[in-house]
């Protein structure tokens, strides 16, 4: 679980693992800058760059222009990724370095880069999309029903009473049988 908070006003925050277990030497750079959108009224924090470097010697730099918050805020996302499977929000910065080789994957990820309050979040803005895959196909499928409802309902409407014709009812005939148009012998 990574969880960041950035106290210090600068654009910057390095993360210096050391030695673990088979990492040598692993430093994780996040480059974060700061800009005021005139539109929305307030500064916007963005990640801009992610910057990897493993065991001194590999490096690895991914694009996170579509982490962003307000300046207020911090940012919340339950995976940032390089990774399909998760919205990919890392997005290797060119195909020729090794950055295409890598996988990464954040989880709980939250960071905060400026206007830094207390040793605690500031309310999170969350990466959550409001339309996602399950929502959409609720209301494909809410529209389909509403349009069969809708035809429905049209064909009850102009159904015709049956009553309004009864009056020009053909009248039917039954002919008789020869059988029934003779004379019974036992009654002579």
């Amino acid at each position: 679980m990574f969880t960041f908070l950035l106290v210090f006003s600068c654009q910057r925050l390095s993360l210096k693992f050391g030695d673990v277990e088979d990492l040598r030497g692993l430093v994780i750079r996040l480059q974060m800058s700061n800009t005021f959108y005139e539109a929305a009224g307030q500064n916007w924090f963005t990640l801009d760059s992610v910057h990897i470097h493993y065991n001194w010697t590999q490096e690895a730099t991914f694009n996170a222009s579509e982490v962003y918050a307000p300046a207020t805020s911090s940012y919340h996302c339950q995976h940032v990724s390089s990774l399909h499977k998760y919205d990919t929000l890392l997005v290797p910065s060119s195909h020729t370095d090794t950055s295409a080789n890598w996988h990464i994957t954040f989880t709980d990820f939250q960071i905060q880069a400026f206007n830094v309050q207390s040793d605690k979040f500031a309310s999170a803005s969350d990466c959550a999309t409001f339309l996602t895959p399950a929502i959409l196909m609720g209301l494909v499928t809410s529209l389909i029903l509403l349009l069969v409802l809708a035809y429905a309902l049209h064909m009850v409407v102009h159904l015709k009473h049956i009553d309004r014709y009864e009056e020009h009812k053909a009248t039917v005939y039954f002919p008789r049988s020869p059988e029934a148009e003779l004379p019974d012998k036992n009654s002579l």
